[in-house]
């Protein structure tokens, strides 16, 4: 007597039940797979936008600052322009009171018998045309002239007489002192007549 025991229909089933793990199995992977391929993917998106937001937010600032430094640029320009102005008003405005100096410095030290018929001022150097009655007035014009504060010492370029021998007409010429001695000299000429 023999048993026939059929074993077939148990294989089949656990056949069936490992191959339905597995699909389950490979289902379930294919899914991580995607659900983290999509992730990874999502992220490196989100760093990418997050670079592009920083890129254009650099972008507007390096173009504020450019815009900045224009305008610095435009304000160190203006400063410029405008020092040299100060500079033209404060050379105009020492130059008003040194023409006063000049002359009353060249007033102050004429001698007697010395007239001056022509003065011209070329940049610091004054040019002087004058008679006197005789060589020895124009010797002490000379010397007035390189005593005044205003002036260096004179060169005198010219002697002739006049027609008829009246008279000695002369060409000078001084080179101006720098205006900061004529203040100087003023300030100390005020001090001494207090």
């Amino acid at each position: 007597m023999s048993v026939d025991i059929n074993l077939l229909g148990w294989r089949e089933a656990r056949r069936e039940k490992r191959t339905r793990h597995v699909h389950l199995l490979v289902g379930f992977m294919v899914t991580l797979g995607t659900i983290i391929g999509f992730g990874v993917a999502q992220g490196y998106q989100m760093a990418l936008d997050n670079q592009q937001q920083r890129n254009t937010h650099i972008t507007r600032q390096v173009r504020q600052l450019e815009a900045d430094i224009r305008a610095i640029q435009d304000y160190e320009s203006n400063l410029n322009r405008l020092e040299k102005q100060i500079m033209v008003f404060q050379e105009l405005q020492s130059g008003r009171t040194q023409v006063v100096q000049v002359f009353n410095n060249l007033a102050e030290s004429l001698v007697d018998g010395v007239y001056y018929t022509h003065q011209e001022l070329i940049g610091q150097s004054l040019n002087v045309t004058g008679l006197s009655a005789s060589n020895r007035q124009v010797s002490d014009q000379l010397r007035s002239l390189a005593n005044a504060p205003a002036f260096d010492v004179p060169k005198l370029s010219e002697v002739e007489s006049e027609s008829g021998g009246a008279g000695r007409r002369f060409r000078l010429s001084v080179i101006l002192k720098a205006p900061d001695s004529l203040l100087v000299t003023e300030d100390d000429s005020g001090e001494n007549e207090a």
